[in-house]
């Protein structure tokens, strides 16, 4: 089922996440939920404060990276890179940051680009419950970056200069108030 995704100037988007425990009630029916959202919305990761859930969850897909990408092993990285993960904690980032436009389903028609570092390492557990630690590199990782931070409470803008948020003030201001035209679902604050 696809749902609403929470747009900018909701509180949710704001809040540290919490852990759950295998007996979160309908987990697999959320994680299918947030997939099926996902990809109505054309995103590549979302995470469940975009959908209005405070909970350590997210759900990754860099096959649509794929499309664009010359070099058929990476491309094949790309293709099958769909992974969920549930209570994630960052052990560290490391190697050279990089720049990315990045963009942002609860922050629509807005694209900026963001300094991340190369790579992260995670330890989180996948939709059966099993406990990984695991290093990611290149695009997933920045996807991964990206998603993490939203169960911290931190956008993608926060990464951008001052100057750069008062260019787009206006902008985020007419999302927060629905003022706004996206081809997908939306809940504005009330």
């Amino acid at each position: 089922m696809v749902l609403p995704i929470i747009a900018y100037g909701d509180p949710v988007l704001r809040k540290v996440s919490a852990d759950i425990d295998k007996d979160y009630p309908y987990l697999e029916e959320l994680i299918q939920n947030m997939y099926d959202t996902m990809y109505d919305s054309n995103g590549v990761g979302l995470a469940a404060p975009q959908i209005g859930k405070d909970i350590r969850l997210f759900v990754v897909d860099c096959s649509p990276f794929a499309e664009d990408e010359d070099d058929k092993e990476y491309k094949k990285v790309l293709e099958k890179f769909k992974k969920v993960f549930i209570n994630p904690k960052k052990i560290e980032t490391f190697g050279e940051e990089w720049k990315f436009s990045e963009g942002c389903l609860s922050i629509p028609n807005i694209h900026e680009e963001v300094s991340r570092p190369e790579s992260i390492t995670l330890e989180y557990y996948d939709e059966n419950w099993v406990k990984h630690t695991e290093t990611f590199s290149d695009l997933p990782s920045r996807v991964i970056q990206h998603e993490y931070d939203h169960l911290e409470g931190k956008l993608f803008i926060d990464y951008i200069s001052s100057f750069k948020k008062k260019l787009i003030s206006n902008k985020l201001k007419n999302i927060s108030k629905g003022n706004i035209s996206v081809h997908y679902k939306m809940k504005f604050p009330s």
